[in-house]
């Protein structure tokens, strides 16, 4: 069950004041969240510290664990994350929501990189809501694929 899983949450300077907000939010409807950083603001500091992190985490226990990272876009906070094995990041930075529960229902994302210049504290609530609430579908051909993704990152 997705709400039984840790979610370590990290952001550079574009996603901190955000990454606040959500820390209350999910500890306000009872996950367990562990900040991996950034702890204080710093306009000049680099995501991929504080991304790293968390990915790291994510990956060390993919069973036990979600993550949610943010900044300026999520591009590269995903780009980062996804270079750990047992990581599977998913971006959003606004347009149909759709795309959030896709992300879960067939990629099994247990990453959410949020673009925190593009979207909202509303639509960044909501993403989150529905991301940890979706399950993955299990389907065989999405369990394939998966693993072809992991074989892909031993190569």
């Amino acid at each position: 069950m997705l709400n039984k899983r840790k979610i370590y949450i990290a952001s550079d300077h574009a996603g901190f004041e955000l990454k606040g907000k959500l820390i209350n939010y999910l500890q306000e409807r009872g996950y367990a969240v562990e900040d991996m950083g950034a702890y204080t603001y710093d306009e000049k500091d680099d995501y991929p510290e504080f991304i790293s992190r968390a990915a790291e985490a994510v990956s060390k226990d993919p069973q036990n664990s979600l993550g949610i990272v943010l900044g300026g876009s999520g591009e590269g906070e995903a780009m980062v994350a996804d270079r750990y094995p047992n990581v599977r990041a998913a971006i959003y930075y606004g347009g149909p929501m759709s795309i959030v529960k896709l992300s879960r229902e067939h990629n099994d994302a247990n990453i959410l990189s949020l673009g925190a210049r593009f979207i909202a504290e509303d639509q960044a609530r909501e993403a989150v809501k529905l991301w940890l609430e979706t399950p993955f579908s299990g389907d065989e051909r999405h369990v394939r694929r998966i693993k072809e993704i992991e074989d892909l990152k031993t190569k």
